[in-house]
């Protein structure tokens, strides 16, 4: 943990706020891509700008400064960002005093520093996941010499501790437990722009739950690359379990949920913790990533078929009715018609609720890009849709066996697709949507299950 940092920082916001003639005049843009950590970061983000003075806005005009928070563990991640950015161009030429900041995990390629020193010269800022705590300091470093500022780590460093966040009003909030990745997945740029795998101290964790919990927060997702690993390297070591039987004692606090898990370090002692912990939701991200073992052990993964298949078997015999989700690689190097059908097999015998599902997409950097055997786009979309296909049917099937029951919902919201409606979770994370009064919003109640659709239930509150 680095406080001193943060007092550092602190120094630097209160020097940007004075800097600024009419702090309450500037506003900011956020543009996040990627995943819950990157969302979690412009958290951070956000707050070291409020307290330098900036307010939010959605709209681009009016910014005074614009962040996009890029990730890169896709291509088209990337080349969205840089449609974003090349638009970016004119409103500084009608504007020329709006500052554009880039940060996040594409930062941390050098190939891409280069392109956009080249082609995106509107950009003042550049910076990193590692130094992402750095922001007051690199924009007063701007604001003083008018000069483009660049300040990338190439290594993790020190945790730093105190950073402030601004969170969205909510009943739900993200809560970092662990930065980085030790497993090197022949696919993915994880490793090499989150560096290795750094757990936060205990304490720290709690005392932030406490006050997600003081400050009206009902539901905490705990977030990680691999959150089973977590502890591993803490000078006091402690297991991602242990962690979850701390957190299921504090107060306020309904739900904990967690991700990713990577099955290599789905221990039984993990297990027992998801069953015994009233508070931790029945719901188990466990990526298998392809089924076939030989396509498992080309990714990396340190697990064969029959592995993750037993792992399965052994999470429903505990937890029984558990909801399982999972992300699943279409086309890796090399996959076979024969590999392909071996994936529809998983998913047939482990029935996941959802998948998230990608089409391979080569990062620079990683092994599996070097590989020959690239399998043609056509035949990946081919597969791809097939796999669609199959998971939209287990997925509606699992979700007709709600109908009729009554389940506890924590209630959201508003629905997004209907203003007349309420939207809330289940413990197995499915999305119920209801008709209520607005008083029952961020609390949990009972509903009858009416209706079910693919990727919702629909139900009636019971009064």
């Amino acid at each position: 943990m680095n406080t001193n940092e943060a007092e550092r920082q602190n120094q630097y916001m209160h020097r940007v706020y004075e800097i600024n003639s009419i702090p309450s005049a500037k506003r900011y843009h956020i543009s996040t891509f990627g995943c819950q950590l990157n969302e979690n970061d412009s958290e951070k983000l956000e707050g070291m700008l409020v307290q330098m003075g900036y307010s939010k806005t959605e709209n681009l005009e009016e910014s005074n400064f614009i962040i996009y928070n890029t990730c890169c563990v896709r291509e088209n991640a990337e080349q969205k960002v840089y449609g974003h950015l090349g638009r970016l161009k004119k409103l500084k030429e009608k504007n020329p005093e709006l500052l554009i900041a880039m940060c996040g995990c594409m930062m941390q390629q050098k190939h891409v520093i280069e392109h956009i020193k080249r082609t995106y010269r509107h950009v003042d800022i550049i910076f990193g996941t590692h130094n992402l705590h750095k922001l007051p300091e690199l924009l007063y470093t701007l604001l003083y010499n008018g000069e483009k500022v660049i300040d990338v780590w190439e290594t993790d460093g020190v945790l730093t501790e105190g950073i402030p966040f601004e969170r969205k009003k909510g009943v739900k909030a993200w809560l970092t437990v662990m930065y980085g990745c030790n497993n090197f997945c022949s696919y993915c740029i994880v490793p090499y722009v989150r560096g290795r795998e750094r757990s936060r101290e205990l304490d720290d964790i709690l005392n932030e739950a406490n006050k997600l919990s003081s400050q009206g927060f009902k539901e905490i997702t705990l977030l990680g690359q691999n959150v089973n690993s977590y502890g591993k390297e803490l000078e006091k070591k402690l297991s991602f379990a242990e962690l979850l039987y701390r957190l299921n004692g504090i107060d306020g606090i309904e739900r904990i949920r967690f991700m990713t898990s990577h099955p290599k370090d789905l221990s039984d002692e993990l297990i027992d913790a998801i069953r015994l912990s009233a508070k931790v939701c029945e719901h188990l991200h466990l990526p298998v990533q392809a089924g076939s073992t030989k396509i498992l052990k080309e990714m990396n993964r340190k697990y064969s078929k029959e592995n993750y298949l037993e792992l399965i078997d052994k999470v429903k015999n505990k937890i029984p009715g558990i909801a399982l989700t999972t992300d699943i690689i279409v086309g890796f190097p090399g996959e076979t018609e024969k590999d392909f059908e071996v994936t529809l097999d998983v998913m047939e015998k482990v029935r996941y609720d959802s998948a998230y599902t990608f089409l391979y997409s080569k990062r620079t950097g990683t092994p599996a890009a070097l590989k020959q055997d690239q399998v043609p786009e056509i035949i990946k979309k081919e597969r791809f849709n097939r796999l669609i296909q199959l998971q939209n049917t287990i997925s509606k099937e699992i979700n007709d066996t709600y109908v009729g029951q009554k389940v506890d919902v924590l209630v959201e919201g508003i629905s997004k697709t209907n203003k007349d409606m309420l939207t809330g979770r289940t413990g197995t994370n499915k999305i119920v949507n209801f008709s209520g009064p607005a008083k029952l919003i961020y609390k949990t109640i009972k509903v009858h299950i009416t209706n079910s659709q693919t990727w919702s239930l629909d139900g009636e509150f019971i009064s």
